[in-house]
């Protein structure tokens, strides 16, 4: 970046009065007319200074304007998103109790790291083992009924063909055989429901054993307790929810990181970009990640519409925690080597004729109209002896600070003009 300087005019000369003024005003009486006479000479004597100063200011130009350029070079482009989320672990399950009762038996606390199926819990499973003892009961029950059932089927069978071949000979009436029969189909029917009274007992017997296994409270995962939830001896209660008791999180040196992406920006984003991001515990610390998702549900919150997108991030030193606030900054387009210009260069619009100053006599001044003719497609200005001359150019990425361009006559250590400053 650079200026332009301009010369600076020489003082304004200072008119010194005249000595016999002075020997006459040192010499005046204290009569009206000399007193008269002195205010007279004073006023002239002003009057010359303010003469004096005003040829001077008639006689010097103003001061030009000082053009601030910055060179266009090539260097590397990142178009980046930004966006902010919370890091939470890959896999998070709540634990809870499917029954009811107090807790005698704790064997996970925060931080420990548990196996698949080990025991976190144990709920008092007297009433479970109650009701195991019950349905076993009902199902031998059911059998014994079973049975006797079975012995009065194979009873009424013999009695109904007894009365069939008895009928035959003419030894029974015909009402008495219909009787033999109805009560072989009631013995039927009495073994069927026995049985069926049997697999209600087996089914029974099969949920008071599963009650009673939940009440050895297991992890579903292997990994790391976040939380316990309750203490020994408190009483849970599982009815319409689900009472939770631990937060068991996978491995927690792989993470995710769960970010919101603007509107504007979610068209940029995609899956497999690399990104980093910064936490507040490590604000000097930039950490890794890459983009595995974005969804399509939009999330609106005082009508800004965002889009969930979702990060991997690799944890192996155990220094990121779930729940850190982080800021996440994702490539979506890298550029190498190619041409650019401060965006300033793009915004910039010099006045009308800027070297052109009107002046008044005590410094007063007044700027000209801005100009009409800047082309509406993007250009940006560059110095041609000393003013400023236009230069349209073909536009790619940005960054916010500097903008590709990828068309136009501006070529390598271009020098284009970003502001312009006041004259002194």
């Amino acid at each position: 970046m650079s200026t332009v300087p301009d010369f600076a005019p020489p003082s304004p000369p200072i008119p010194q009065p005249d000595p016999k003024l002075v020997a006459l005003l040192a010499s005046a009486a204290s009569s009206p007319m000399r007193r008269w006479m002195r205010r007279t000479v004073w006023l002239l004597v002003l009057l010359g200074v303010a003469g004096a100063f005003a040829a001077w200011r008639r006689s010097t130009k103003p001061l030009g304007p000082k053009w601030v350029t910055a060179e266009v070079t090539r260097t590397d482009l990142q178009v980046t998103i930004v966006a902010t989320g919370t890091l939470s672990g890959l896999k998070t399950v709540e634990v809870g109790a499917e029954v009811s009762g107090k807790v005698i038996e704790l064997h996970a606390d925060f931080n420990d790291h548990v196996l698949l199926g080990q025991v976190l819990a144990v709920i008092d499973p007297q009433t479970s083992k109650a009701a195991v003892d019950q349905a076993a009961a009902q199902l031998t029950e059911a059998a014994a009924a079973i049975r006797t059932a079975k012995a009065t089927r194979d009873e009424m069978r013999q009695a109904r063909l007894r009365a069939e071949e008895q009928s035959k000979l003419g030894l029974v009436s015909e009402r008495e055989l219909e009787a033999a029969r109805a009560a072989a189909e009631r013995a039927e029917a009495q073994v069927a429901s026995t049985e069926a009274a049997a697999v209600v007992a087996g089914a029974n017997l099969s949920s008071a054993r599963t009650r009673l296994e939940k009440t050895a409270i297991l992890s579903p995962i292997e990994g790391v307790v976040l939380a316990r939830l309750v203490e020994l001896g408190q009483t849970v209660t599982a009815g319409f929810q689900t009472p939770v008791m631990f937060k068991v999180t996978e491995d927690l040196t792989r993470m995710q990181l769960t970010a919101f992406i603007d509107e504007a920006d979610v068209g940029r984003a995609k899956e497999g970009q690399r990104a980093t991001f910064t936490v507040d515990a490590y604000p000097n610390r930039k950490f890794d990640a890459g983009v595995l998702s974005v969804r399509n549900e939009p999330r609106n919150e005082q009508n800004v519409v965002s889009y969930e997108s979702i990060l991997s991030v690799e944890n192996k030193g155990l220094e990121l925690r779930p729940g850190m606030t982080a800021t996440a900054t994702i490539v979506a387009e890298k550029h190498e080597r190619v041409l650019t210009v401060p965006s300033a260069a793009l915004r910039f619009n010099p006045p009308n004729d800027a070297s052109r100053r009107r002046s008044g006599l005590f410094g007063g001044s007044s700027r000209e109209a801005p100009r009409t003719d800047v082309p509406k497609e993007p250009h940006v200005w560059i110095l041609v002896d000393g003013r400023p001359a236009v230069v349209r150019v073909t536009l790619g990425a940005t960054d916010g600070t500097r903008t590709e361009v990828t068309g136009g006559d501006l070529g390598d250590n271009a020098a284009v003009v970003i502001d312009v400053e006041e004259a002194k």
